[in-house]
């Protein structure tokens, strides 16, 4: 059974204290601090991850996750590898195939189908890790490299883990192939968050979907034992009242009150409730890597105040 430990998916900080809050992210035990990749008011992730290792010294950093169809593969593999030397080695590079519709709207890039860029995500992988290592061509249906540098020499460095989070078979077979850490969500087949995301989570949801990563990762001859499991939590909060805070929770997402008690990714309850449903599921499922879901800054202090600093490394 892996240990515990807990990061934080985030857009942006406040402007003024984020050198604070970095800090007390890092002195309250938090493992990373993952940056989204949108083009709403977020903070673009490179400059993000690479402002965070610079102010830290033990906090991982990275991005959950980057879309492929706003990077080219090359810059990403040579941007990743320099964080990872500068940072000593704190990097979880973070890619994805895009789901948000609006940002492909906004931007004017086409929003292909899912297979379409599942499968450009997957040669964008194996350019990137192989750039990691070595001089790189690579003749793809998406992408033709000829010869490129390799994008770092990271000396005693290992490259950075890659970070992989989804919810259908395809890209979980995606993952099961390269992915170092896997985060298992639902899926966001609408391309917006409905509903339907969060029934979708029950519990024997997840377990179906760790199975596709299993499966996909033993065709490839890797051993699953190797590849961390990681949730993001839709919401998670401490208190004496669950029954309040669920019941807003679902009126809040149009789903039901059994579907919010049902989705392992809505940690409510009080602070032993809370640490005996994580143990619950690590045990169930194997996922020890918790990650907080956008959360705000009161909910990163209370979780790495009673959860974070007590259960990291058990």
């Amino acid at each position: 059974m892996k240990p515990f430990r807990f990061g934080i998916e985030i857009g942006k900080l406040p402007s003024k204290s984020w050198r604070d809050d970095l800090k007390f992210i890092e002195d309250v035990g938090y493992s990373s601090i993952l940056w989204t990749d949108h083009f709403g008011p977020q903070w673009e992730p490179t400059t993000a991850m690479a402002s965070t290792a610079a102010v830290t010294t033990k906090l991982r950093t990275g991005t959950m996750v980057y879309c492929v169809d706003f990077h080219h593969p090359s810059v990403l593999a040579k941007a990743s590898a320099t964080a990872q030397l500068l940072s000593g080695g704190r990097i979880e590079f973070g890619i994805g195939a895009g789901w948000l519709k609006a940002d492909y709207t906004q931007a004017g890039i086409p929003y292909d189908k899912p297979a379409t860029r599942i499968r450009r995500m997957e040669e964008a992988i194996k350019i990137i890790k192989s750039m990691w290592q070595e001089k790189t061509t690579f003749q793809g249906r998406y992408y033709q490299i000829d010869n490129i540098f390799k994008a770092a020499n990271l000396e005693n460095l290992s490259p950075p883990p890659v970070l992989i989070g989804g919810g259908g078979k395809m890209l979980l077979g995606v993952a099961g192939r390269h992915a170092d850490i896997v985060n298992v969500m639902t899926g966001l087949p609408e391309g917006r968050f409905t509903g339907d995301f969060y029934r979708r989570g029950v519990h024997d949801g997840y377990m179906r979907r760790i199975g596709y990563v299993r499966e996909a990762a033993e065709k490839a001859g890797r051993s699953f034992d190797d590849i961390e499991l990681s949730l993001a939590l839709s919401h998670s909060e401490m208190t004496d009242d669950p029954d309040s805070v669920i019941e807003f929770q679902a009126k809040r997402r149009g789903i039901t009150v059994d579907v919010v008690k049902n989705n392992p990714s809505f940690m409510i309850g009080s602070v032993d409730e809370v640490k005996e449903s994580l143990y619950e599921l690590r045990e169930d499922t194997g996922i020890n890597y918790i990650v907080l879901g956008l959360p705000s800054i009161e909910e990163i202090r209370q979780f790495g105040i009673h959860i974070v600093k007590d259960l990291t490394g058990k």
